[in-house]
């Protein structure tokens, strides 16, 4: 085997090692899933559930990297910074696909967990230990985003317990935790109506997420995903619209922690993504314009998802961007691609080129800087 590895590098057919790396720290506690059953609910199911533990989609992840002709395998670094450290040092993968997103359960540390990729000098997939601190703060990026003259919701900040909470926003109102992501904290009854309802769920988030909240306008109408793929040369992929003309009258018009990971949720099912969106061509337009300038002013790279609202006056409004989106085949950045006519595991490698072209680049600037020479 040796040998032949050592042959195919003198021929330059090597393949390279690709790091799946992710951080579950009790996989213990995750068992097989039985399917749920939909047998006592009180509406029609629209999407099917797999029944995969994350491992299991780490695996099969690694599975369709290496039928792109890598090697590949994965590495759960279950909250611990030797094993991590260790891990690469000794095997130095190529590249490294980026899945962490939190560590000792705080998604603050996941621009640390890069940082450290960046330290050791290798090559990983995604956004970079800044970009993935700015997007953190739903605050810092709507003050970025606005000096580059895209509009978000009027929002504020609330740091501090009140009795009543002075704010001088219209309602309805969206009340969020302030440094969550993927939908955290965000339920079926963040949008409030009246003071006593805003109070009641600023209350919730200081006591649940020992955070602040962020509150802001609700912006009524479409909900528009635009996802960007690439590094230097960025492509915007067709908009997906997620369309809640199904959604009942007792649950809002956004897509909340339960639309996203709750299965046995009604608003997990009437919340449905249509690719691409019925758009004119100025909106359309626009939109794409302003997901390429939010990321490029948010720092991120390879891949990312700009969320919107277009309001019924026709007006665009950023809500979030995220770097990293979930890659699975069902999520909305992969969607978008496969509207665009890339195939699943073509995206993959794409973003596995990038990072390794970018290792190339680290290697070359490396190469031109003179140490200095020691003194006598």
């Amino acid at each position: 085997m040796k040998k032949k590895k050592l042959s195919e590098a003198k021929s330059g057919m090597a393949k390279k090692t690709v790091a799946v790396i992710y951080n579950e720290p009790s996989p213990e506690l995750y068992v097989k899933k039985s399917l749920p059953s939909f047998e006592n609910l009180n509406f029609i199911p629209y999407f099917e559930v797999d029944n995969n533990t994350p491992m299991e989609e780490y695996e099969l992840f690694a599975q369709r990297i290496e039928m792109r002709g890598y090697n590949c395998y994965t590495l759960n670094v279950m909250d611990d910074f030797h094993l991590l450290i260790n891990e690469l040092t000794e095997r130095r993968p190529d590249v490294i696909f980026n899945f962490v997103e939190l560590f000792f359960n705080n998604p603050k540390l996941e621009m640390n967990v890069t940082g450290l990729f960046e330290l050791l000098e290798i090559p990983f997939t995604g956004a970079p230990p800044l970009a993935l601190a700015n997007c953190q703060s739903k605050v810092f990026t709507k003050r970025l985003l606005s000096s580059y003259g895209i509009t978000t919701p009027e929002f504020q900040l609330i740091k501090t317990f009140s009795e009543h909470y002075k704010h001088s926003l219209r309602f309805p109102i969206i009340v969020k935790p302030a440094y969550e992501d993927a939908s955290v904290g965000i339920d079926y009854n963040a949008v409030v109506h009246n003071n006593s309802e805003l109070n009641a769920k600023i209350n919730y988030i200081f006591s649940e997420f020992k955070q602040a909240a962020l509150i802001e306008e609700y912006i009524d109408g479409r909900e528009l995903n635009v996802a960007v793929i690439g590094d230097e040369n960025l492509v915007v992929l067709p908009i997906s619209e997620i369309d809640f003309s199904a959604m009942p009258d007792h649950f809002p018009n956004i897509v909340s922690y339960q639309a996203k990971w709750d299965p046995l949720h009604e608003a997990y099912h009437k919340t449905i993504p249509i690719c691409p969106a019925i758009l004119s061509k100025k909106i359309q337009a626009k939109a794409e314009k302003i997901a390429l300038t939010a990321f490029k002013a948010m720092g991120v790279r390879d891949y990312a998802r700009i969320d919107m609202r277009l309001s019924k006056d026709n007006e665009l409004f950023v809500l979030e961007v995220n770097p990293n989106p979930d890659l699975t085949e069902s999520a909305g950045f992969m969607r978008s691609a496969e509207a665009a006519g890339l195939a699943y595991d073509e995206v993959l490698e794409k973003l596995i080129q990038f990072a390794l072209q970018r290792g190339e680049k680290y290697k070359n600037r490396f190469k031109t800087i003179k140490k200095p020479s020691a003194k006598n």
